[in-house]
């Protein structure tokens, strides 16, 4: 019974960092500056937020990377 808890234990917390593991990687590349202005945008910095985005354009609200 001793060796079984900590097999179980071990067996759902592999289970859960495997569930959590694929969203971690599907988040959607940033883009650069560049790409911002190419696409009719600006480059403007998001107080609140703390990190620069592309504003109107083809990137509205995406972060600039």
């Amino acid at each position: 019974m001793r060796t079984r808890l900590p097999a179980l234990v071990a067996a759902v917390v592999l289970a859960v960092l495997g569930a959590t593991a694929p969203t971690a990687q599907a988040a959607p590349p940033a883009i650069d500056g560049n790409t911002c202005v190419g696409g009719g945008g600006t480059v403007e910095y998001e107080s609140t937020k703390g990190s620069w985005i592309c504003v109107d354009g083809s990137y509205d609200g995406k972060p600039i990377d």
